[in-house]
């Protein structure tokens, strides 16, 4: 599986973005996607996934009521939507599939990564 982010770029504070993450293989309707990010000198962390169906999905405490994850299973993409962006959302963000049956907020359960796509939220 190959996933490729995309929609990264810069926008004000309190502005919208919206990332996809394009995937290749026929499979990937079975698997949870997740978002991570990794901002300037941290760590990368969580962000959200959704399941395989979209019926369910769960966020990190810093951008829930403000990010939304959703999926088109028949054009293999997930979307991250991202309203009322605030500059510590500054950060490169990553797509990323679980192939496992678990859901988890953590990067090692996370098997294909894409390339990563730089947002950045000025003040």
């Amino acid at each position: 599986v190959q996933l490729q982010a995309s929609g990264g770029g810069l926008v004000q504070a309190g502005g919208s973005l919206r990332l996809s993450c394009a995937a290749s293989g026929r499979t990937f309707s079975s698997y949870t996607m997740g978002w991570f990010r990794q901002a300037p000198g941290k760590e990368r962390e969580f962000v959200g996934y959704i399941n395989w169906s979209g019926g369910r999905t769960y966020y990190a405490d810093s951008v829930k009521g403000r990010f939304t994850i959703s999926r088109d299973n028949a054009k293999n993409t997930v979307y991250l939507q991202m309203h009322s962006l605030k500059p510590e959302d500054t950060a490169v963000y990553y797509c990323a599939a679980d192939t496992s049956p678990l859901y988890s907020a953590h990067e090692g359960q996370y098997v294909y990564w894409g390339q990563g796509t730089l947002v950045t939220v000025s003040s």
